[in-house]
């Protein structure tokens, strides 16, 4: 009797890592900022419950991938990724994204990567196998020098920095900031 329930506790024990590990899986840091400054302030602000993208990477094949803006609609305005589909953060309804594939692979960004990371593991729930956090966002992007759209879809260089706290963080001396 004593080995039956250690059998039956063994097995409880064991679904229940698997489902706490499958619920709150941690993404391990796989990308970084230029700057390392920057990239301290990512790192803090984000809990890796969606893997991430690094920003080199997403620019160099980003004809392979779907870009979601998880910024507010005026962000997206003053500058956004080329391509990107705005999504918004505050009313995000999974139900706006239904037209995509489940297994297409997608890249969620906002302003640093803190608001898309909770859209990204949102979508991940909802079965979206293939998403991505941007790692640094809009910011690292255009700190890299990577082009700007707007919202006719013309270059800019001009970027959305929220306000003046965050748009230190843009270093990239070529661009606007606008908050």
């Amino acid at each position: 009797m004593k080995t039956l329930f250690r059998k039956f506790a063994l097995s409880i024990l064991t679904l229940f890592v698997v489902i706490t590990l499958a619920v709150g899986q941690k993404y391990s840091k796989t990308a970084s900022c230029v700057d390392p400054k920057f990239d301290a302030v990512v790192n803090d602000h984000l809990s890796y419950t969606a893997p991430v993208m690094d920003v080199k990477l997403a620019y160099t094949n980003q004809s392979k991938y779907i870009f979601l803006d998880a910024r507010e609609l005026s962000e997206y305005n003053v500058s956004h990724i080329p391509q990107a589909r705005f999504v918004g953060y505050d009313k995000f309804d999974i139900a706006t994204i239904k037209d995509i594939s489940k297994d297409k692979t997608i890249i969620v960004y906002c302003s640093i990567g803190y608001r898309s990371e909770k859209i990204a593991t949102s979508m991940r729930k909802a079965g979206y196998k293939n998403v991505f956090n941007l790692y640094g966002s809009i910011f690292e992007w255009a700190n890299q020098g990577y082009p700007l759209k707007d919202k006719q879809g013309r270059t800019t260089l001009s970027i959305h920095t929220y306000n003046a706290s965050w748009g230190k963080h843009v270093t990239n001396t070529k661009l606007t900031k606008v908050d």
